[in-house]
């Protein structure tokens, strides 16, 4: 599991950054109901950004960071990976995710991730949409730069990018020409599932096809490090989060320049 089930962002919240939140259910083109939930930004900044959770689909946590990201002017949508065999409604944070993520295809995940997409798209069709993804997640927002859905830049939190994947997804090292849009990698540098040759291997093929990108990796800490409990990587948490707006602002504020 990337984080303890009690676990939240690392962003201390902003009063009155967010203009409304809600949940609602998306329906896929393969006529799949999947669970979402979403956030405004009171002072919008012309982004918008598709959360891709880790294996746990759309735990709190991600429903929070929904709001952290709308209190700082990013307009902000989470999805579920498990409505084909969950079904869309509310769960509990305990939920038993494991069967359900065994059974999930990438065949399905873009299906779920073009409606995700297309939902930002349809909230504010001229503003630069972004993806950010968690483990399993991060994976597959390395592969939604590939999906052809006009995102301006994809954030990975510890991606795998390296090898095969259950569920049939790509690596994202092996698509690098396929990419479009800026990418974004951030990784712990004590974390064994990701070692330093596999960031490597990425870097290399994003260079070789021309993909703009910066990969960064924070010294000593461990997978899932950007976490709220792990009050020992706050240092590596906090620049990341400075990382990721940074990242959406600059390609932002360019895109009005123009």
């Amino acid at each position: 599991m990337c984080f303890d089930l009690d676990s939240r962002p690392p962003i201390a919240p902003i009063a009155g950054g967010a203009l409304d939140s809600r949940q609602l259910v998306l329906t896929a083109a393969d006529g799949n109901r999947l669970a979402a939930f979403e956030a405004r930004a009171a002072n919008p900044s012309g982004a918008s950004i598709l959360i891709l959770p880790d294996v746990r689909g759309l735990h709190p946590y991600y429903e929070e960071l929904v709001l952290r990201f709308a209190e700082h002017g990013v307009h902000a949508l989470a999805i579920d990976y498990f409505g084909r065999t969950a079904g869309a409604e509310p769960r509990s944070p305990a939920f038993e995710y494991r069967s359900h993520v065994d059974q999930t295809t990438w065949g399905g995940l873009q299906s779920d991730i073009r409606a995700g997409a297309e939902a930002l798209r349809s909230e504010d069709p001229e503003g630069q949409r972004f993806s950010v993804g968690f483990c399993f997640g991060g994976r597959s927002s390395f592969l939604a730069a590939t999906l052809g859905l006009g995102l301006t830049g994809v954030i990975g939190f510890y991606g795998p990018p390296i090898g095969s994947h259950y569920t049939g997804s790509p690596a994202p090292v092996d698509v690098a020409g396929r990419m479009r849009g800026s990418v974004l990698g951030l990784f712990g540098g004590a974390d064994p599932s990701i070692p330093p040759d596999a960031i490597d291997a990425l870097d290399e093929a994003l260079t070789a096809a021309g993909v703009d990108h910066r990969l960064v990796t924070y010294p000593g800490a461990p997978h899932s490090f950007f976490d709220r409990k792990a009050a020992d990587f706050a240092e590596a948490s906090a620049a990341a989060w400075e990382e990721i707006l940074g990242f959406i602002r600059d390609r932002t504020d360019a895109s009005t320049e123009q």
